[in-house]
């Protein structure tokens, strides 16, 4: 059995999962439930990456102790996480004991190979982002990443060898062209190791909350740093399932984070005498109605607003609809609303309710000579998934939505009976079985109601070929609702 290990982000506490979180986490769900349909053996981790100053600060500014603070932040992400029918494996906290311990063991090992150095830290740190930025990074001043503003540090601190590695990250993305994923990106990150690393400053004194440093008590390891061994620690490295399924298969980070991800990880592995992960997969940002998101203006978008709107699927499918991954993408109620009434109402949701009236009047035998399978190429649509195209998955899949749509109307099928009215419904009704198990990664919940409906059980990847129609259908209502814009601008 093949193995499948995906991972998101741990997600910072400081705020609720908004939009960005809830798409990251999608796509990476999406990903496991197709290998699971492939029948591999799929090991799928998020979390929560709990300390650093900006929590410490978060959590002063509510009058709450960090541990108190952390907990409920953590609550919430599994409360939402459980609410859109993630299947994450495991949610690893950075408070864990067992990550705690990883860490500890992770650092000695670099710090044996002597890798670790103690020095002094001069230079631009941007709290917002728990990141360390040089004076020619800076852009107007300010963070080059999320544009706030930084503050001079000087203080004594550990530091991580991460020059040394310059030469063997470049031999690392020589040897796998796929490690910098989407291609489009990877240049960016090669030319920006060719200019040189500097060495990364890995403890802090002068914060308090989190993991400490043992080989020097009072200082605290860089946050970012200790969130990155989660990918180790949620496997209980060096034990545990650690051998089962590393190296990991893709981590898949926001285009903001892909340095962390692309260089310093890798770096901090090849030290420790570990595999790097086989890809970094650093997708885009979302804007909202063509502007920046943010709360100062005043239209962040919450993803629980928008599914108690129109329902987690309809979610599901925008995300992957709406624009190829890896690309930035524009967030609209409006185009949100168009991709529901247009292919979910009128194109799958009718099919299913049109066939179903037909299989239902009905009385002979439903058999018949498959012919809606020609064109469906499943093997296209996999080695799309295998790439992480999602984009031209979907479009394959809902071309032979529209292809059963057109034979319906081809066959004029309300006009015929006797055997060739069942050979049309048999070939509507193997079809839509197929389009209901390829569409069970992105739309598990419509997945479902359309199997129920169809009265089959639950099949993998390996079911998609025509056969005999083993079902017993029962119409159950429309798969989806019609909206309006005007109905549904107001929030509920």
């Amino acid at each position: 059995m093949a193995k499948f290990y995906i991972t998101t982000p741990i997600y910072y506490v400081n705020d609720k999962p908004h939009i960005g979180h809830t798409y990251t986490t999608t796509m990476a769900d999406i990903f496991a439930r197709w290998h699971r349909l492939l029948g591999d053996d799929v090991f799928f981790l998020t979390g929560t990456d709990e300390h650093g100053e900006k929590v410490q600060k978060a959590a002063e500014k509510q009058g709450l102790g960090p541990e108190e603070f952390v907990d409920a932040m953590a609550a919430q992400f599994m409360e939402r996480w459980k609410g859109f029918g993630i299947t994450n494996d495991v949610f690893m906290r950075t408070t864990d004991p067992q990550h705690e311990r990883t860490v500890k063991d992770f650092i000695k090992k670099i710090y044996d190979a002597g890798d670790i150095y103690k020095g002094e830290y001069e230079g631009w740190y941007c709290t917002p982002d728990e990141t360390f930025v040089t004076e020619l990074q800076l852009k107007d001043g300010k963070c080059p990443y999320c544009g706030r503003e930084v503050r001079k540090v000087k203080e004594e601190s550990y530091f991580f060898r991460l020059g040394k590695y310059q030469q063997m990250l470049l031999d690392l993305y020589d040897r796998n062209p796929d490690f910098l994923s989407p291609r489009f990106r990877a240049m960016e990150t090669i030319n920006r190791v060719k200019e040189g690393l500097n060495d990364l400053s890995i403890t802090r004194k002068s914060v308090k909350w989190g993991i400490e440093f043992e080989q020097d008590k009072g200082n605290v390891l860089y946050v970012w740093l200790d969130a990155l061994i989660n990918y180790l620690s949620a496997l209980k490295w060096p034990d545990g399932t650690f051998e089962d399924f590393w190296p990991a298969d893709v981590h898949v980070v926001g285009k903001d984070i892909a340095w962390f991800h692309a260089v310093i990880w890798p770096a901090l592995l090849m030290s420790a005498g570990i595999e790097p992960p086989k890809k970094v997969f650093s997708h885009g940002w979302w804007t909202i109605e063509g502007r920046k998101m943010g709360k100062s203006l005043g239209n962040a978008v919450d993803p629980v607003d928008i599914t108690r709107k129109y329902g987690v699927d309809a979610l599901r499918y925008y995300f992957v609809r709406e624009m190829p991954f890896g690309e930035d993408g524009d967030f609209s109620e409006g185009k949100l609303i168009a991709r529901i009434n247009g292919e979910l109402v009128d194109d799958l949701g009718n099919l299913v309710y049109r066939s179903l009236t037909l299989a239902e009047r009905f009385g002979g035998n439903i058999t018949g000579t498959p012919e809606l399978d020609r064109g469906l190429d499943i093997e296209n649509i996999k080695g799309l998934m295998q790439k992480l195209d999602t984009f031209n998955a979907i479009e394959a899949i809902w071309e032979q939505v529209r292809r059963t749509n057109r034979y319906i109307n081809e066959k004029q099928a309300w006009k015929l009976s006797g055997e060739q009215l069942g050979n049309v419904i048999y070939n509507l009704l193997e079809s839509i079985r197929v389009i209901s198990i390829l569409l069970s990664p992105f739309m598990p919940e419509t997945s479902e109601k359309i199997r129920v409906q169809l009265g089959v059980e639950k099949q993998g990847l390996n079911h998609c070929g025509f056969g005999e129609f083993r079902g017993k259908v029962s119409k159950q209502g429309h798969l989806f609702e019609k909206f309006s814009r005007e109905k549904h601008s107001e929030n509920p």
